[in-house]
């Protein structure tokens, strides 16, 4: 199997044909350099000369990125590893599934294997230092002679990703050398570095919507197996130095107790020797939680997930902090205190990228070190925790093949098997037992999650965590989903036929935009909402909708979520600038306009001037707004999702009230979750959806509609608000609007009170957006 997944070139051992080049003599200067980046056709070659020039090492392309760049591995160990790469590969397969494995069978591979460790670097591309430690680190494991060094290589496989984002790599590097010397020395590219989700790269790690964390899991995580996935980050400037394990509460509760102790024994170990070396600055047990698998798979795939984030630079430039500018408060610790977790506070002073390669290479060093001294501890866990997995007393999962939404049930499965579920079908249901090595990844993303009541103090503000807190995927799509012990009622299915697609399939959007892409008929029963590409009687025609989606100077993620789900369905759009919107020619181009998840403010008034080049600087300001009100009242739709919601209630005039503004934390807290609201059914934008469904809440509003003005189409009840996640102070939300239509005039603004198209997993509320889209007016 090896044979194959290394062929043709790098199948053998690599004969030594040259000495290994260092990285000065192929780059042009020292990694870490002040004002240094690379480009990522410089590292790809980097590898490539490694791969050519020494024994221990095997590079490989696993496909293609986003934009076409090749997306690279590198496999490091001593070269009599490498000869046996197919053999350790099978030694790892079957440690992994103890269903295929004695404990009698297991204690001989113990004995044998090799410790697998994944470091993955620089997903977030302007976290910019791992990538060149990368380099840095390969030349420097080949060409060294250290007691640890050969140890790790005798003793380990370290699959080495210099870049999870070679995109970003480019983008990045790019934007940088166009700036240097600027007042915007140092800034955030004005583009996406991945380019549909950005920063949010990370969470996709269960929805597997890009191509990047397909390839790596795909071809890496679920090959090798890892013992552990170390993932390199880099966080603000002006708190700890770096940040390392043990993780803050809340641990999710699916994840192996074992997997949870070696993080925090990894974790504190790299913090030891990053003190031992004299390193300050290293905080523990803060800041990071080890809740939502969005972020880390390897955790429920038998792997430690470890992580640290370095303290950042300006990109590649170097700054100062001085003592004053030290924050007072950190989630989990005083980066001015020193503290059990936080022994030595970093005070302030120059920082610069070597600073930061030279924290990682420790950290780096470390990891690798205590996976090869503990080699054997490491698989006796591994196939303990398998063990565990299969021995899993949850009853299972039942999914009825009787579903509202069969697009979006094939979509939930394909999710599971490709996160390596095993799914057994029957005549009515398809079943998932949890006798199986993954049954934690299976319950984590199929129940309801219950996320703690915590609080900075008793009775005080809640305790923030790292991210959102839900990520129950049956209630995200809309599917049905039982225990396998319990009967349930069938939801009424979607029967799709040759001439009519239901409105409640998501499948029906993709049909119904091909055939408006060839250049034929879409007929919809405005009853229902079903479609045909057919006439028929009593149906209503529907024409192609001219789509806009706003994109201001400032990326943002939601925007870029947006595009990728309306090309995934297939619809067709025009990004909309604030230069097109001052233009004042909206309604000639477009039916509807959606904004995306992105604050007024940033709306109005984009990049304040001197902060970026003047090209990218301002808003809409006045004269967008009054573009968009008369878009709107000669007949336009504007839609806004979540946040931008607020700034139709406060630009554009819409008579709505926020009622969550000014309410404090302690008193109203709900950091993505997902509520349940009533729908008005009667309403065009609830066509093919129940009358009760869950929405996807994260910062959003909710509304107060003056008497006579807007249509509410989804309220909040009275109580019994929370349906997965944290949820503070439901009486807040009783009785609000969730999502409103208010007329403008020929048009309206419908104003989104969640994100319904939420990292590629709200399903069901994209049809919501989807039947908004369409040019149909009240």
């Amino acid at each position: 199997m090896m044979r194959r997944l290394l062929a043709p070139a790098l199948a053998a051992a690599v004969t030594l044909t040259a000495a290994v080049p260092t990285p000065e003599s192929h780059f042009g200067h020292r990694m870490g350099e002040d004002r240094k980046l690379l480009d990522w056709s410089k590292v790809v070659t980097y590898f490539q000369a490694l791969g050519k020039s020494s024994d221990r090492i095997r590079v490989r392309e696993l496909g293609k990125t986003t934009e076409g760049r090749p997306f690279i591995a590198a496999w490091i160990a001593s070269p009599a590893t490498l000869a046996r790469l197919d053999h350790y590969l099978a030694v790892q397969q079957r440690l992994a599934d103890p269903r295929r494995t004695t404990e009698e069978e297991a204690v001989k591979y113990i004995a044998e294997g090799k410790a697998v460790v994944m470091i993955t670097c620089s997903i977030h591309s302007t976290e910019v230092a791992s990538t060149s430690t990368a380099v840095q680190f390969a030349h420097d494991i080949l060409t060294g002679d250290s007691p640890k060094f050969r140890a790790i290589l005798d003793n380990v496989i370290f699959i080495l990703v210099p870049s999870l984002n070679p995109d970003g790599v480019d983008k990045v590097t790019a934007w940088y050398r166009k700036t240097l010397g600027a007042p915007y020395e140092g800034t955030s590219p004005p583009e996406l570095y991945q380019k549909y989700i950005g920063h949010d790269n990370n969470r996709d790690w269960y929805i597997f919507s890009q191509a990047e964390t397909r390839l790596a899991v795909s071809q890496l995580h679920n090959v090798w197996h890892p013992q552990i996935v170390y993932d390199v980050h880099q966080q603000g400037a002006n708190a700890s130095r770096m940040f390392v394990p043990p993780w803050l509460d809340p641990i999710e509760p699916n994840i192996d107790p074992i997997i949870a102790q070696l993080c925090n024994m990894v974790g504190m170990g790299i913090a030891a020797d990053l003190t031992a070396a004299g390193k300050k600055g290293v905080a523990v047990n803060a800041i990071y939680d080890f809740w939502t698998p969005a972020r880390h798979y390897q955790a429920y795939h038998g792997g430690l997930r470890i992580l640290t984030e370095s303290a950042s630079a300006r990109l590649a430039t170097p700054i100062t902090v001085k003592p004053e500018e030290i924050n007072e408060t950190a989630n989990g610790y005083l980066p001015r205190v020193r503290s059990w977790n936080y022994l030595e506070p970093w005070l302030g002073g120059a920082w610069r990228v070597s600073d930061i390669l030279e924290y990682q290479r420790i950290a780096w060093e470390s990891v690798l070190w205590q996976a090869a001294a503990r080699r054997e501890d490491f698989l006796r866990a591994f196939y303990a925790i398998g063990r565990n997995a299969i021995a899993n007393p949850h009853p299972g999962f039942a999914i009825p093949k009787q579903q509202r939404d069969p697009g979006a049930t094939r979509l939930l499965l394909d999710t599971l098997r490709f996160g390596m579920v095993e799914v057994e079908e029957t005549g009515d249901a398809w079943l998932i037992s949890m006798r199986q090595p993954y049954s934690a990844w299976v319950k984590t993303l199929l129940e309801r999650q219950e996320y703690p009541d915590l609080r900075l103090y008793p009775g005080g503000p809640p305790r923030r965590p790292y991210d959102v807190t839900a990520h129950t995927l049956p209630l995200l799509m809309g599917v049905d989903v039982a225990l396998r012990d319990q009967q349930t009622k069938p939801a009424a299915a979607a029967q799709p036929t040759a001439s009519f697609w239901p409105a409640a399939d998501t499948d029906s959007w993709r049909k119904v935009n091909a055939v408006w892409k060839r250049g034929a008929t879409v007929w919809r029963d405005l009853a229902t909402g079903d479609f045909s590409p057919n006439r028929r009687a009593g149906w209503s025609e529907i024409r192609r909708p001219r789509i806009g989606l706003y994109r201001s100077q400032q990326p943002s993620m939601d925007e870029g979520w947006t595009r990728w789900m309306l090309e995934q369905f297939g619809f067709a759009y025009r990004s909309v600038t604030n230069a097109m919107v001052l233009e004042g020619k909206l309604g000639a181009e477009f039916d509807a306009i959606v904004f995306p998840d992105q604050g007024p403010g940033t709306i109005n008034n984009g990049y304040r001037p001197g902060s970026m080049p003047p090209e990218y600087t301002g808003g809409l300001g006045g004269a967008g707004a009054k573009a968009l009100i008369d878009f709107a009242e000669a007949g336009g739709a504007l839609i806004f999702l979540n946040d931008s919601a607020l700034y139709a209630a406060g630009h554009l005039g819409v008579p709505v009230r926020n009622v969550l503004r000014g309410i404090p934390s302690r008193d109203f807290y709900c950091p993505g979750s997902l509520l349940n609201v009533k729908l008005d059914t009667s309403h065009r934008l609830t066509r093919g959806l129940p009358a009760e469904l869950p929405i996807w809440f994260e910062g959003s509003p909710a509304w107060e509609i003056p008497s006579g003005g807007a249509k509410t189409v989804a309220r909040y009840g009275d109580s019994g608000l929370l349906a997965s996640g944290w949820l503070l102070g439901e009486k807040h939300l009783a009785g609000r609007a969730a999502l409103l239509e208010a007329p403008m005039g020929k048009g309206s603004a419908i104003l989104f009170g969640m994100r319904p198209q939420y990292r590629a997993q709200s399903y069901l509320t994209l049809k919501l957006l989807f039947n908004a889209l369409l040019p149909e007016r009240p």
